[in-house]
């Protein structure tokens, strides 16, 4: 029996370069493995739990979709869908809150940090959503889940919940391990923190032209160009880390070495840069632009998927059912 592999994006919109090297990239490598099954979805439950538009998760929510497909997941090989049309997701979530303490909730970092971003929106669906996550991966009994490493907190809450069944109820869960993808970290732009969506100058999208990527990359901040030490924080570490996770380890020593000697000149590698990044990102657009000119073929796609996701996820909550006594 092959392992099975789950990961997701929240359905908060299209998938910007962090996201793509972060986390898409690495779906890819998996999807190669013939020794995987792998899921990957939208997940729009878990967008609900903090303050989002109704309106606009449909169309959100496939934006992910459409971008999974155009990066090169291929829905022949791997399934690929929403969330919320897979019901045992929420129903499975349910039964493990019978085993979960308020308090181990309360006490995670994601969160108390959440309560401070949305103190009037501290809700129990936000409480509950590293069950929810660990419903997402146990409901396929995944093993591996390729996510950063900030998720570290629930994925211990996932492993957590997998003992207490197992020894409660005899169930087999596994206890699903982190994957660490290549460009797990992607730094932001504007010189701290990850890439992010939330912060203005933060990010380059999927979608953007050669323009619009040099533009933003000018705004990322820089020294000099000259020293004894390669900065390792900040906007000029950053800039170095894209080189690498772009152009290569090779590329990134010799202007290590500009830095450290003659001196380096950060429009010439900013314009470089950019164009790398808009060689990698022109075939994505060009396969986007084919899924957009069909919804109908895009909702067959998410149909099927979820279809393929049900046939599995619903043997295991009949399972946890029956062992739970129900039914």
């Amino acid at each position: 029996m092959k392992s099975r592999v789950f990961s997701a994006t929240r359905a908060s919109g299209r998938l910007h370069l962090g996201n793509y090297l972060g986390a898409v990239k690495g779906y890819l490598a998996l999807q190669e493995r013939s020794d995987l099954e792998c899921v990957f979805m939208a997940v729009d439950l878990h967008t609900i739990t903090t303050p989002y538009d109704a309106k606009t998760l449909p169309q959100a929510s496939r934006e992910i979709i459409i971008d999974y497909l155009a990066a090169g997941l291929d829905p022949e090989r791997v399934v690929v869908t929403l969330q919320s049309l897979v019901s045992e997701h929420s129903e499975l979530a349910f039964l493990f809150s019978s085993v979960v303490s308020i308090a181990r909730m309360q006490h995670l970092p994601t969160f108390k940090d959440k309560v401070k971003q949305h103190p009037n929106h501290v809700t129990m669906a936000l409480l509950n959503y590293p069950l929810l996550m660990a419903a997402d991966i146990l409901v396929y009994k995944a093993g591996l889940v390729p996510v950063g490493i900030d998720q570290e907190p629930h994925l211990e809450v996932a492993r957590e919940i997998a003992r207490k069944m197992n020894e409660l109820y005899g169930m087999d869960f596994p206890e699903p391990q982190r994957f660490a993808t290549r460009g797990e970290y992607v730094p932001s732009l504007a010189g701290a923190g990850k890439m992010s969506k939330s912060v203005e100058g933060s990010y380059i999208n999927l979608t953007d032209d050669l323009a619009t990527i040099k533009k933003r990359l000018a705004g990322a901040p820089t020294d000099s160009g000259r020293g004894e030490t390669i900065p390792t924080q900040g906007g000029v570490a950053n800039l170095l880390k894209f080189v690498e996770l772009i152009q290569g380890a090779d590329r990134r020593a010799e202007y290590e070495a500009s830095y450290q000697g003659a001196g380096l000149r950060y429009g010439d590698l900013k314009n470089e840069l950019a164009a790398a990044i808009f060689a990698e990102l022109a075939p994505i657009q060009e396969r986007r632009r084919t899924f957009e000119a069909d919804p109908k073929k895009l909702e067959e796609i998410i149909q099927t998927g979820a279809t393929k996701a049900r046939a599995i996820a619903s043997i295991t909550l009949k399972e946890v059912k029956t062992k739970m006594g129900l039914g």
